[in-house]
């Protein structure tokens, strides 16, 4: 049985090394700081919160799916978040968050936000996922995440909070959206984003699944009306986090927007990504495709999407034997240049194929148009790519973080993994020599995600990972990688004169 060989599998890590794949270049690379282990043991194991029938016991000491954000008022200061204690079924335990105030040397971990009964929080949230950070123009600190009753989703809510500069602590989550799961209402997959160009806004956004009128015109009518929708939400502050605006979809329309993230433009234009599933009626192929929508007035008002590409759905896998890996791959990245305006979308796509390759689209119109896409991993062919992220510097070098699977050995009971970094000094026309930035590690140690008991569902380091330009051409890559006992967090700061 995998699960058994997965928890008896050598880990093959190997400390972190640096090289070019061009001989001669080393002017161009990034030179990088100490990889810095961020976290540290759970204080949140023997929780009784969160437990179902079928899965009764969480990975303990686990941190997963991780995100970053830099204070541009003051970059020496970073926070992270990933979760803690992943649910083999979903969800997990806590949110925890660590806070640096040395550029990435030293990471300390903020008190806990009480998203959760295991945090103290509301015992009908028996968990909590999605974790994620952000700063907007003034230094304001936000922190989003997705409190959940089970992995079933019936129960789930939106909470977010901000930074108390005078105590050092998180403030008391407020619950922006919460639905019961009746009548196929949930919430999925949260951002925020905090804005670079106006001091004191921030914007969440997730999807919410729902029928037309949430379900309201009969059970038997809505089952058969083909008319479920995923619609990407939005709710802001303009008052750095106290309050929150009433959460409204930015598009009313029989599509189903997954991986919602929003970035912001010089002219303050905000751009929401996210992967359409589908349009029209039912679940089907019609119209799957990467999309963006865009606001003139901080999102008072949304665009109708634009098309970036089609989306082809490959497939995540340890070739060793085709165990599943649960990562981010049409999930995508957005990053913007914020001197020439050019918008960036990265995500994982099989271009036909069955098999993942990260790649990217570009546009330079305010997302009117698109270039791409085009694979910007290096691994070769046979090789996927996956658990991309993407950041812009205010010099305009573009940064690309993503895994792959190129050193894998088959059969030698280890699953080989890899993390990468990428950068381009002219709008990704080029790319800079591909630099090594972690590894090799064996995927098979990560925490199982599981459908239900014997339905695995795949190895689970997360959805997302983090990166992020500190200044000038130094940028901060925040990770998972698995451990002897489960998975942890790491922090590299990349350097470039």
């Amino acid at each position: 049985m995998h699960a058994t060989r997965r928890l008896t599998a050598a880990a093959a890590v190997v400390p972190l090394i640096f090289f070019s794949t061009v001989t001669g270049a080393s002017a161009a690379l990034f030179s990088a700081g100490p990889d810095v282990l961020v976290s540290g043991p759970s204080t949140l194991t023997g929780c009784p919160f969160g437990a179902s029938a079928d899965f009764a016991t969480a990975y303990d000491n686990t941190e997963v799916e991780p995100q970053v954000a830099v204070n541009p008022a003051n970059p020496s200061e970073m926070i992270g978040a990933t979760q803690q204690d992943r649910w083999p079924d979903g969800g997990a335990r806590g949110l925890s968050s660590w806070i640096t105030h040395d550029g990435g040397a030293s990471w300390t971990k903020l008190p806990d936000v009480p998203w959760s009964g295991c945090q103290g929080g509301p015992a009908r949230f028996g968990r909590v996922t999605d974790p994620w950070v952000t700063y907007d123009k003034a230094g304001n600190a936000y922190f989003i995440g997705q409190p959940i009753d089970s992995a079933a989703l019936g129960l789930s809510a939106i909470a977010v909070t901000s930074l108390d500069r005078t105590t050092g602590a998180w403030r008391s989550p407020q619950i922006i959206q919460e639905d019961a799961g009746d009548r196929g209402v949930f919430n999925d997959k949260v951002s925020i984003t905090g804005d670079p160009t106006r001091p004191g806004y921030a914007y969440a956004t997730w999807l919410r699944g729902t029928y037309p009128n949430d379900g309201r015109q009969h059970p038997i009518a809505d089952l058969h009306s083909f008319a479920y929708r995923g619609k990407a939400m939005f709710s802001r502050t303009t008052d750095g986090g106290l309050t929150w605006s009433t959460p409204v979809p930015m598009r009313d329309s029989n599509t189903y927007f997954q991986g919602n993230q929003i970035a912001v433009g010089p002219d303050g234009t905000l751009y929401n990504v996210a992967a359409n599933l589908f349009t029209g009626a039912g679940f089907n192929d019609k119209g799957v495709y990467m999309g963006v929508m865009t606001s003139r007035d901080a999102g008072l008002h949304w665009s109708a999407p634009t098309k970036i590409a089609p989306i082809t759905f490959g497939q995540l896998f340890v070739t060793d034997d085709n165990f599943p890996i649960r990562a981010e791959d049409y999930l995508p990245d957005i990053a913007v240049d914020m001197t020439t305006g050019a918008v960036y979308v990265v995500w994982a796509d099989g271009l036909g194929t069955a098999l993942n390759k990260v790649v990217l689209a570009r546009s330079t119109d305010g997302g009117r148009h698109w270039s791409g896409p085009t694979v910007v991993a290096t691994g070769g062919p046979g090789v996927q790519s996956y658990n991309h992220a993407i950041d812009v510097s205010d010099t305009g070098m573009v940064t690309l973080t993503y895994w792959d699977d190129r050193n894998n050995v088959p059969g030698d009971g280890i699953a080989t993994t890899d993390i990468w970094v990428r950068h381009s000094h002219n709008g990704t026309q080029t790319w800079e020599p591909e630099q090594h930035l972690h590894g090799p590690f064996n995927h098979y140690t990560a925490p199982v995600s599981y459908f239900a008991p014997g339905d695995p569902r795949g190895l689970f380091l997360g959805d997302y990972m983090g990166l992020e330009t500190i200044s000038g051409n130094n940028t901060i890559a925040f990770f998972t990688s698995t451990s002897n006992d489960g998975a942890d967090v790491h922090a590299v700061r990349l350097n470039h004169s």
